[in-house]
């Protein structure tokens, strides 16, 4: 088992190394319309500290964002209202419409090498979580289980993650939320600590992106529904625990809002993105096309298992894995946009969660899982 765990091991340091050497070549002049608005909230950060947040056009008084416009030929570069992911809000700013979160970490680099740094630190911290996983496993199944889905999640790190600079650090902050899930549910106490670090992480990685928050759905509604039905004290400071972790992790996009739209409440996106659900048979078609729906696939899969297997704390991840994929999907699935990266949080918080619950339970409670998953033997059917 020690030479699977190492082969293992090396895969997953051999497919890092590969992507390191990827993202080392990458530009960051790609003239994606994201990535450079995205620097731009790096660079306020870096002249104005955490005044930053104010991204009113205005403060392009370096002409920073315009020589950016022009280094693409954009026609309108004169005209904030016309800026790419910039919108007027109602008291007559125009501002840009992302959270501020992934702008705060690229702003942690010095400007001209900024992405690929952010990139390579998310992919150490999904790495290590996957060869601590392999570290944890104690038979070959589970080996095979840990090193195959640590070298999928440290391979995405590249694709579909280069998609959008926001979904690296969302990518690393669901592995550790995942990871701190399993490590809730399988201890003979609820930690509250230990729930309101996760809803801090999940609250966190809003200020990546917006939608991001339904990441939390799943918590709540386990939290939730059984105070409902108990009214237990227990379950109430659990909840609250959870709550106040999210409301913390989330307050630099909040604040960011009240300031550039008025009010903590208010988005700054245009009407374009602010739009009603409807299920559309196009947007479902190009999820089943991409390699979105394998992930699909394997999360529900592997809480399907869970489920029908597990007992204990394994049954209550599973729960909440279940109730979070359901939120999540019905929004996604229904939402008349797509990208190659929508789904991906969601599915990788699940596999997480999932993968780390069955790796912590004992060596007895995996074998008993396993034995009444399996179909009955011909010599064990009524005769």
């Amino acid at each position: 088992m020690k030479i699977a765990k190492f082969a293992f091991g090396l895969i997953c340091l051999a497919i890092l190394a590969s992507n390191i050497v990827t993202m080392s070549r990458w530009s960051e002049a790609r003239g994606v319309y994201d990535d450079i608005c995205y620097l731009r909230q790096a660079h306020l950060f870096q002249r104005f500290g955490a005044d930053g947040l104010n991204t009113d056009a205005v403060r392009d008084d370096d002409r920073y964002f315009e020589g950016k416009m022009k280094e693409i030929a954009f026609a309108e570069w004169k005209d904030p209202v016309r800026w790419p992911c910039h919108n007027p809000m109602p008291g007559g700013k125009v501002v840009m419409q992302y959270p501020p979160g992934t702008g705060f970490l690229l702003a942690l680099f010095p400007q001209g090498h900024q992405v690929v740094p952010l990139y390579i630190a998310a992919s150490l911290i999904v790495c290590g979580l996957a060869l601590y996983g392999i570290a944890m496993a104690r038979t070959l199944p589970s080996i095979s289980g840990a090193g195959l889905f640590g070298a999928l999640a440290v391979y995405l790190m590249i694709n579909p993650a280069k998609a959008s600079y926001s979904v690296a650090p969302t990518m690393a902050v669901c592995a550790v939320a995942g990871f701190l899930t399993a490590l809730w549910l399988t201890r003979d106490k609820r930690s509250v600590v230990l729930i309101a670090l996760i809803g801090l992480l999940l609250g966190a990685s809003v200020n990546f992106r917006l939608p991001n928050a339904l990441l939390a759905a799943g918590y709540f509604l386990f939290l939730g529904i059984p105070f409902v039905w108990s009214r237990k004290l227990a379950t109430f400071v659990q909840g609250l625990g959870f709550g106040v972790g999210v409301l913390v992790g989330m307050a630099p996009t909040l604040i960011a809002q009240a300031i550039n739209a008025g009010s903590p409440l208010a988005t700054t996106y245009g009407s374009a993105d602010v739009v009603a659900p409807g299920f559309d048979l196009a947007v479902i078609g190009q999820y089943l096309r991409d390699m979105q729906f394998v992930l699909i696939v394997l999360a529900i899969g592997s809480t399907a298992w869970l489920l029908r297997a597990g007992e204990g704390s394994v049954r209550q991840v599973a729960l909440v894995v279940a109730a979070n994929l359901l939120v999540n999907l019905i929004f996604f699935l229904s939402h008349p946009i797509f990208t190659p990266y929508y789904v991906v949080p969601i599915a990788m918080l699940s596999l997480w969660s999932a993968s780390f619950v069955w790796l912590m339970q004992p060596e007895e409670a995996r074998q008993a899982m396993s034995l009444r998953h399996e179909p009955a033997s011909l010599g064990a059917l009524p005769r």
